[in-house]
């Protein structure tokens, strides 16, 4: 099992920045891929960036050039991964997941509890 917390949401004007952290504990060498979806009032979960085990990353189209992927996995207990957003608009506002899935399988099988991100105008 991989447990799963987010941290660093919140409120922000339009072009503004904010950085979402979340760290995942367990079974971490059971990890592939690990990303970050969002959802939005009234529209489906969208997975906004991932970064593979060997370190692809992969962009949704609305957030490519303005967010970034990054991991610190150098651990064996903790697995920390980043989304820093910059110039951010009101339509990423959404509430945030950090999510997993391990080897052999597309589903993203852990989830974390989520984090508000709210972009005013």
């Amino acid at each position: 099992q991989v447990q799963l917390v987010e941290s660093g949401g919140g409120l922000v004007q339009a072009g503004g920045s904010l950085r979402l952290s979340c760290a995942a504990s367990g079974s971490i060498f059971t990890i592939d891929a690990i990303g970050w979806y969002r959802q939005a009032p009234g529209k489906q979960r969208e997975l906004v960036a991932s970064i593979s085990s060997g370190g692809s990353t992969s962009y949704a189209d609305s957030v490519k050039g303005r967010f970034t992927i990054s991991r610190d996995n150098a651990r064996d207990t903790l697995y920390l991964l980043y989304l820093q957003m910059n110039s951010l608009k009101p339509e990423d506002t959404a509430v945030y997941y950090c999510a997993a899935r391990g080897f052999a399988t597309v589903r993203y099988d852990y989830w974390g509890q989520g984090t508000q991100v709210v972009v005013s105008s």
